[in-house]
This record gives structure tokens, C-alpha cells and sequence, in this order.
């Protein structure tokens, strides 16, 4: 166990939580919403700090980030926990571990070991992802501090849930995130999801004002937020809230956890949705989970500058001070440059 940051002591050996918008109250013995943070004797603990369930090198597309470094490599990593408990998790067996089966289980590896596989795995960045990376903070943010001293970026693949505090806190050293926006009703989240919409938005606003490059994905999901109206209203949000070179991500629904029931997102559902955010006035938006649709259009000249197959870059037609080769047109990201890092 390692003493939690971001939290006050409170009368009666009661804590408030101060990491994500949950602010959760925890009485001495007890847990907060995560289910990994516990308050023992008026102290707050992480209880995973160090507990990888999971360590994977995967194409930084794959979180998906398309405009950081495409076609390099992120060492990703995650604890058990999870401040959600999305009926349609698709991770839900390491998310919803500490929840549902009250044990909190992975390997024990150190900030310096983590570092130190990126380093050696080729890796341009080590991203936070599978499960929700704001319930690890404290792990993140010592491996964190210590990829920026080596070089590495870092990356958080979160529902943006956190709080202010740890946001600004992390900013130093976290250079870009892709942030799930599970609906844009706030009846949603509070029905399906365990939380509220608008702390969502605020965090998305917070990181552009802080510079963290940011992408935003929506897993669109028949019968909950695949209303044309919903939809619209979300594409609206990223355009005049975000920017309109921020990336949307608009991804298909299969089955799983708690919604084996459902029914896959129809791809004419999808199209309809890249159709309303490029009305929207956004230039670059994505449908994932869908073999096809992963290429980067240059807004200006609506050519394929960055072609994809699945996960894997095949052509980069960026030069080198990361503009189309065809009209000029600056492409919004990070280390857009051709030849991007590969490791």
C-alpha cells in the first residue's frame, strides 16, 4: 500500500477523496466509489499502486490517438479499478474486479521497470489505458515523471472523470489523452455509467486550456446514444467547445459485459454520424471498429495524406514540417513529421 495524494482529512477519521468529480466521503474502513482507494485510521491508500494487470506494446492508433505520433509504439499499462461501471465495459473483467469480485490482483513492477520495458520494447510513449488510469494517479504520475526524463510521452486513455486538481496537477508531464465520451445526455451517465455528464465536458475544456493534445471517442450504441439529435449536440460540443481539429473517434458497438442483448451498431448508423460532425465543421472524424475508415483526409484538399490498415500506418504523406505533401495544409497533432517515430 502506498498513502494516496490528492485527498483531506477530515473529523471523525473521515476522508474526501479530491481525485476525480465522484469527491468521494470515506469513513474510516471503508472505500471510495473505485473501489482501490481506502481509508484506513483517517489515512487514504491506493491500493494498487504497482499492481499491473496488465502490460501490452500496442500501435498508439489502437487507443486510439491518430494524430500523435502515428505509427509508433505505446507501452500500456493498467491496475485493477475503475470509478465507472459502464454496462457495456468491454474490460469490465479488470475494471470491475475490485467491484465484483473484491480482489484486487496483477504483478508487481516498479515506475523505473516500466520505463525501462518501454525504453527497451522501442516504445515513444507509455499510455495508461484498459481500465481507468485516474484510480492508479499515483502510479501513473511517478512512471510518468519518470518517461519524461527519458523521453518518453505520456498518454491517458480515461473517461475524464478526474478532477481539476489532479489534472493540473499531472499536466507537467501528461502530453496528450483520448477522453470517451459515453453520450451526451447526462440521463445516460447517471443510468448506465455510475456518474454525471457535465464533469466530463468541464475536463475535456480543462485539458485544451492546459495544451494537452486531445482526441475524443464515442462508442455508439443503438437505442442508448445513437439519437441524431444526441449525436449532433456531441459533434457541436467538440467543434465550438474543443476545436475543430480536434479528432472525433465515433466507434461501433459489439455485445459484451452486461448488454450481450444488444445488437451491433449498424455501419449506416456510423456514416450517418461522421456525416453530422463533419457538418459540425470538424476536420477530422474517424469511425472505428470499422476496417475502412481509419484514414486521415487532409481538410484542405480532401486526399488521403495518412492511410491506415486496421491499427497499422502503411503510407505517411506528411512532409516534413508535418503538412500535406499535396496543398500545404497544416495537420493538427503531435510529431506529425515524416518520418514519425517507429520503434
Amino acid at each position: 500500500m502506498k498513502e494516496a495524494m490528492l485527498y483531506e482529512k477530515l473529523e471523525d477519521g473521515r476522508v474526501r477523496c479530491h481525485l476525480c468529480a465522484h469527491q468521494c466521503l470515506i469513513n474510516d474502513g471503508r472505500k471510495g466509489i473505485c473501489q482501490v482507494r481506502e481509508n484506513r485510521e483517517g489515512t487514504l491508500y491506493t491500493l494498487v499502486y504497482g499492481r499491473t494487470i496488465s502490460r501490452n506494446v500496442d500501435p498508439i492508433e489502437k487507443k486510439p490517438l491518430f494524430h500523435f505520433y502515428p505509427g509508433s509504439s505505446a507501452y500500456s499499462i493498467a491496475t485493477p479499478g475503475c470509478n465507472f461501471r459502464c454496462r457495456w465495459c468491454q474490460n469490465w473483467e479488470i475494471s470491475q474486479m475490485p467491484r465484483e469480485r473484491h480482489l484486487i490482483s496483477g504483478d508487481e513492477a516498479t515506475p523505473e521497470q516500466i520505463v525501462a520495458a518501454a525504453q527497451k520494447t522501442g516504445c515513444r510513449s507509455i499510455a495508461y489505458t484498459y481500465t481507468e488510469p485516474t484510480v492508479f494517479f499515483e502510479y501513473s504520475f511517478e512512471t510518468a515523471r519518470l518517461a519524461h526524463a527519458a523521453g518518453l510521452a505520456n498518454v491517458y486513455v480515461t473517461n475524464g472523470y478526474m478532477s481539476a486538481e489532479m489534472l493540473e496537477t499531472f499536466r507537467p508531464y501528461l502530453d496528450a489523452a483520448n477522453v470517451d465520451l459515453k453520450s451526451f445526455r447526462d440521463r445516460t451517465y447517471r443510468k448506465y455509467v455510475g456518474a454525471r455528464l457535465q464533469p466530463v465536458l468541464e475536463t475535456m475544456k480543462k485539458m485544451k486550456a492546459l495544451g494537452i493534445w486531445l482526441e475524443v471517442t464515442t462508442l455508439v450504441i443503438p437505442g442508448i446514444n445513437d439519437d441524431r439529435a444526441e449525436l449532433k449536440d456531441g459533434a457541436d460540443f467538440v467543434s465550438r467547445e474543443l476545436g475543430a481539429d480536434t479528432p472525433w473517434h465515433i466507434s461501433r458497438f459489439f455485445p459484451h459485459y452486461k448488454m450481450q442483448e444488444a445488437v451491433p451498431t449498424p455501419l449506416e448508423t456510423l456514416y450517418q454520424a461522421k456525416q453530422i460532425g463533419i457538418e459540425a465543421g470538424l476536420h477530422y472524424v474517424y469511425v472505428g471498429n470499422v476496417s475502412d475508415a481509419a484514414n486521415t483526409v487532409c481538410p484542405g484538399c480532401n486526399r488521403v495524406i495518412v492511410e491506415r490498415y486496421g491499427f497499422s500506418v502503411v503510407a505517411n504523406r506528411l512532409d516534413s514540417n508535418g503538412c500535406c505533401s499535396y496543398c500545404g495544409t497544416v495537420i493538427a497533432g503531435v510529431g506529425m513529421k515524416v518520418p514519425a517515430f517507429s520503434g
